[in-house]
């Protein structure tokens, strides 16, 4: 087992160090706030004073972070130097890749394995330890990172070298944003064409149109498997954070002169619906409401 330095207990952090001290590890953590401490301690971790407290004798450091100047600021300043020179680093954050890839080299010319290595999956998996990690970094770090993080994870995979797991990330996001946009669409349509939705459902999920916005993450309340939908767009992946991700994607694209005419328009219409309307707290499915505002659930 390992001392475990975990830095950030939100909503995704919380669950993962949770996972890490099921497993048997000696998980030490950190945050900034009193409340994610005070769970984090109920659920099997003890809690350290500070960043530099929680890594100062750790074998391994997993951090997540909101955003890459977080990820800069507690790399540079807690942890590189901080840190024993033999811990493997994960950053779980999901950021731009270009700080990913300069935090990793910073790590390396220090002495330090690091990879990047954000998740996919939401809250419910990160409770229940079947995230899906993607890891960018050295062969090397990879083989020291991927027995840890495959306790917090049902996939854990190797993208490639340093950023390539940001990479990942923000192209699955990218294709998920747009996605769900293209799926509510098809269910506002549905509706006013006078289909029942449960039978377009079937039909749909059955047929070419078939997707995971569809069959495992329906935004209809009443349709298919629960959802956050079914708890009024409640407890899932916070539309601010498709924001952020599809923003990051469109900064990405710009770096390599991608053309992303799909991304770009799923950004500007979470922008809309997360700041323009006030749901950047609801989940991203509840787009919808936007889409066709004279929704309402189905009959039960």
């Amino acid at each position: 087992m390992a001392r475990i330095a975990f830095i950030g207990l939100g909503n995704m952090g919380g669950g993962m160090a949770a996972n890490l001290a099921k497993a048997g590890h000696e998980v030490r953590a950190f945050d900034l706030s009193e409340d994610a401490l005070l769970r984090a301690e109920a659920r099997g971790a003890s809690r350290a004073a500070s960043a530099e407290e929680a890594v100062a004798d750790a074998e391994a450091v997993v951090t997540m972070l909101p955003a890459g100047k977080h990820v800069r600021q507690v790399y540079e300043t807690s942890v590189i130097g901080k840190a024993p020179a033999s811990a493997i680093l994960m950053d779980c954050s999901t950021i731009d890749v270009a700080t990913a890839r300069d935090e990793i080299g910073k790590a390396g010319a220090a002495g330090y394995a690091m990879v990047d290595a954000p998740v996919s999956g939401g809250i419910a998996a990160a409770e229940g330890g079947t995230l899906t990690f993607m890891v960018g970094g050295s062969e090397e770090a990879f083989a020291r990172a991927e027995p840890l993080l495959a306790q917090m994870g049902k996939a854990v995979i190797h993208a490639g070298a340093a950023g390539s797991g940001q990479a990942a990330k923000i192209c699955n996001n990218m294709l998920l944003g747009a996605t769900m946009v293209a799926t509510c669409e098809a269910f506002a349509m549905a509706k006013k064409l006078g289909l029942d939705l449960r039978t377009f459902y079937d039909i749909s999920s059955k047929a070419s149109g078939q997707s995971w916005s569809m069959t495992s993450y329906c935004p209809v309340p009443g349709v298919g498997p629960e959802t956050p939908a079914d708890r009024d767009y409640e407890g899932g992946f916070a539309a601010a954070l498709m924001l952020k991700d599809l923003r990051l994607a469109l900064e990405a694209a710009q770096s390599v002169d991608a053309y992303t005419p799909m991304g770009a328009e799923a950004e500007a219409l979470y922008a809309r619906f997360a700041e323009a309307l006030g749901g950047g707290h609801k989940d991203f499915s509840g787009i919808i409401r936007m889409i066709d505002d004279s929704w309402t659930p189905p009959a039960a």
